[in-house]
């Protein structure tokens, strides 16, 4: 009846008013959970042929939502030119001006640390570097350890800096297989601290993405969208795998951060163009497959009308 609460409303509202007051977490049925939203990004190593301001204009061109720009891997020079002519400022200026945000600094050239400053003073972001030497199963455990404690300084460096470190899974490394991701997974203890998930090394291991995903959880702060083919066809819809089973394993697990078409290949401006432009549309028909609600929402008559790549015929999702 208006203006009285029956017994029942009464005491579930009480239950609810205590267990607020003792910190617990109580479910807000009333409401529908928000869509999983994919946001898409690319790597500026992509156009290392140019400089970084057309790499960015490039990339806002193709419609993705952010960029990865790369230190001097394969002599990329990008994160070393923001930094020497630049600066923070310059940077967010540049960015501001193709309605860009900042995915990451890839920093496998150089490590974090020679570019914790301008990260922060970008705002802060996720840097990306490798892991260590790899180890004997056995040993797995105790050298994961080591290897976490030895990140301490790293970790300081990012908490003052307003930023998360994410260590890549890679082949011959501490971090390569599942093992080894649940492995950092249970020992990290430091919330700026996480993973950046490489499909293409753990597809050379035979070993299954959407596991590595879901092991991975909340600590995942990276994904490349990347497939272990030759060249061209380690861009998602260009090769073979079929990775919808990637994309449903990030919605289970409500991934918050980017995911990223790469391949580590260069075949001119042009062509890796109309290639990401291929990959991207791929990635969107996959969204918009797994979750048609948010595809509708972030990604319009794009999505509505399947303008990404059909995946018939594509293999596992491993």
């Amino acid at each position: 009846m208006d203006g009285v609460f029956s017994r029942r409303t009464f005491l579930q509202a009480a239950g609810c008013t205590v267990a607020a007051a003792a910190g617990e977490w109580v479910p807000d049925r009333s409401k529908t959970p928000r869509p999983w939203r994919m946001r898409l990004s690319t790597s500026s190593i992509h156009f290392m042929e140019l400089p970084i301001e057309q790499a960015c204009e490039r990339i806002a061109r193709l419609g993705f939502e952010a960029i990865d720009i790369w230190s001097g891997h394969e002599g990329c020079p990008h994160l070393d030119d923001v930094a020497r002519r630049l600066g923070p400022v310059g940077l967010n200026e540049l960015l501001a001006r193709h309605r860009l945000k900042l995915c990451a600094f890839s920093v496998y050239s150089g490590g974090y640390a020679r570019y914790a400053e301008l990260l922060g003073g970008v705002g802060g972001g996720v840097a990306i570097q490798g892991s260590a030497p790899p180890c004997e199963p056995a040993e797995l455990i105790p050298r994961m350890r080591q290897f976490l404690e030895g990140l301490k300084p790293l970790i300081d460096l990012a908490e003052r800096h307003k930023s998360f470190l994410a260590i890549e899974n890679h082949g011959s490394a501490l971090l390569d297989g599942v093992d080894s991701l649940k492995a950092f997974v249970d020992l990290n203890r430091s919330k700026r601290l996480g993973i950046a998930l490489a499909p293409y090394h753990l597809q050379a291991r035979g070993q299954s993405v959407p596991e590595a995903i879901r092991i991975c959880g909340h600590r995942l702060l990276f994904f490349y969208a990347w497939q272990r083919q030759p060249d061209q066809k380690q861009l998602p819809g260009l090769g073979p795998t079929d990775m919808l089973p990637w994309l449903e394993a990030l919605r289970d697990i409500r991934y918050r951060h980017y995911v990223n078409p790469f391949a580590h290949a260069h075949p001119g401006t042009e062509r890796m163009a109309q290639d990401l432009a291929r990959a991207r549309g791929y990635l969107v028909e996959g969204y918009r497959r797994i979750c048609p609600e948010g595809a509708a929402r972030w990604f319009g008559a794009e999505a509505a009308h399947g303008q990404g790549a059909k995946s018939e015929g594509l293999g596992s999702g491993m």
